[in-house]
């Protein structure tokens, strides 16, 4: 079953963003998980409350992997070059519909 792990975020650092980005979906694709690219890109409000200012979303096989990856070594280490990009707001993940 497919989900999708979405973070949403504030930039901080533009430059440290593009910097950062091409090591965590490095890291992501070799855990088997599928960037759909969408952290720098445009976040349009349709309804309800503000948008976040920016929204990555990541494809993974189960929800278990997605939880696993997020939680890795791998990922920890990552966090002083991410915490100078971005200000996470929240993180989740959503599971499709069986």
């Amino acid at each position: 079953m497919k989900v999708f792990l979405c973070t949403e975020s504030e930039i901080l650092d533009p430059a440290a963003q593009a910097a950062y980005l091409p090591a965590a979906r490095k890291l992501i694709e070799a855990a088997h998980g599928r960037a759909l690219r969408t952290a720098a890109g445009r976040v349009v409000q349709i309804e309800g409350g503000p948008p976040p200012k920016s929204a990555a979303i990541v494809e993974w096989d189960s929800l278990d992997d997605a939880v696993v990856f997020y939680k890795s070594k791998a990922w920890a280490d990552l966090a002083p070059q991410r915490e100078k990009a971005v200000k996470v707001i929240r993180r989740y993940v959503v599971e499709a519909e069986k």
